[in-house]
């Protein structure tokens, strides 16, 4: 199967060698996505809702540059460095999933490299095989 990997310009990514998602045949994984901005500075600090909204756009268009979109997750994961967020960020999440229905697993951590930021996603999506041939 071929391996192939999204990039988003991240500058991280070849300090520390990482991709924003990998695809391999219809299996795309997508690592934890922080709430970061196009300019590199933290969105929505102090807001974990708005934050959540961010790590899903984020998403969103690593999807899309693997040749898939939301209908095609089957699993999330939401990172939280305060449990007592999980609301606003899973309504953030209904908004994205709601039709596809992935499984979630929701987890609280003690902080992530980056204070600022109150919550990662994660991703997983298994890409239908009719939709294959349009992939890039």
């Amino acid at each position: 199967m071929k391996r192939e990997l999204v990039l988003n310009g991240n500058p991280m990514e070849e300090i520390v060698g990482f991709a924003r998602a990998v695809r391999v045949g219809p299996y795309i994984t997508i690592g934890g996505t922080a709430p970061v901005g196009a300019d590199g500075k933290t969105v929505g600090i102090g807001d974990a809702g708005r934050q959540a909204e961010r790590c899903f756009e984020i998403i969103g268009d690593a999807l899309e540059r693997a040749g898939s979109g939301w209908h095609d997750v089957v699993r999330t994961r939401i990172i939280l460095t305060d449990i007592d967020d999980w609301k606003s960020v899973i309504d953030v999440r209904a908004k994205f999933c709601r039709q596809a229905k992935p499984v979630d697993t929701i987890m609280q951590i003690t902080r992530f490299v980056n204070p600022q930021w109150l919550v990662e996603v994660e991703a997983d999506a298994v890409v239908a095989e009719d939709c294959q041939a349009g992939f890039r």
